[in-house]
């Protein structure tokens, strides 16, 4: 089985966080970098799935500047067995249809049986880029799975859909899914794997080579919310509270006018 798990570095989210000079998008100079925790669980489920199926091979995949490889390494570290870094400095300023579509350039001769990506990065949230790839690669596709289960060439997974709804989907390979926080527990990487990881092969491709979609959209700008008034608390007895309550809203309010 050839299986493609397609990762992001991310920023971590506990960093602070400066809009840069061009106002669309964030100073990256002072920030931690991690996996984007969505895709922590699509490289678990990637390795899960070979460890089940004999002779199962698992390509990495990332997009981005030479600091991604580090992201990459953890990727390997987990049980990846070979990376493939398409070498990009303006991927933060791609939207996600011009994503897919470097993605799919590289992969669509490859034969891929299965594709894990994230639900959806953390830092732009859009969500989209696993459906698009699928769609550009013309495979079935299951998105925000919480469960998965593979037997003789077809898959079994549940998506969560709103007010904690699943639904339970069946589907032949190939196939895509992207993967909602809580479907497995990423492992962490062992000591004697991260050293395996630094022998394995990390290929880079210029994004040139690849990139045949133009951008569909552009950030205009990005800012912080605005800051509002905080609420107003109010301690005490119920009964003097609830008096309290009417008088400020028939003040502030024309709900009891």
């Amino acid at each position: 089985m050839n299986i493609l798990v397609c990762i992001k570095q991310v920023p971590d989210m506990e960093s602070k966080f400066r809009i840069d000079a061009s106002a669309a998008w964030f100073d990256t100079a002072d920030l931690a970098w991690r996996m984007n925790e969505y895709d922590e669980y699509g490289v678990e489920q990637a390795v899960r799935l070979k460890e089940q199926v004999a002779g199962a091979d698992i390509t990495v995949l990332s997009i981005g500047p030479d600091k991604v490889k580090e992201t990459m390494k953890k990727a390997l570290a987990m049980g990846c067995d070979r990376g493939v870094h398409i070498t990009d400095s303006d991927v933060s300023r791609r939207d996600p249809a011009e994503i897919a579509g470097i993605i799919a350039e590289y992969a669509r001769d490859k034969n891929f049986d299965m594709i894990f990506t994230g639900m959806q990065s953390q830092d732009r949230g859009s969500g989209q880029v696993g459906v698009l790839l699928a769609e550009m690669l013309s495979c079935a596709a299951v998105t925000t799975i919480v469960d998965f289960s593979y037997r003789e060439g077809r898959i079994e997974v549940k998506r969560e859909l709103e007010g904690g709804i699943r639904a339970s989907v069946a589907l032949n390979i190939p196939a895509l899914v992207t993967c909602q926080l809580g479907l497995n527990k990423p492992r962490y990487p062992t000591l004697p794997n991260i050293m395996k990881a630094k022998k394995k092969e990390l290929l880079s491709l210029p994004v040139e080579d690849l990139r045949k979609l133009e951008s569909r959209q552009q950030t205009a700008r990005i800012y912080f919310p605005e800051k509002k008034g905080g609420g107003l608390v109010l301690e005490g007895d119920p009964a003097r509270l609830a008096d309290e309550l009417i008088q400020i809203l028939k003040q502030k309010t024309s709900i009891l006018a």
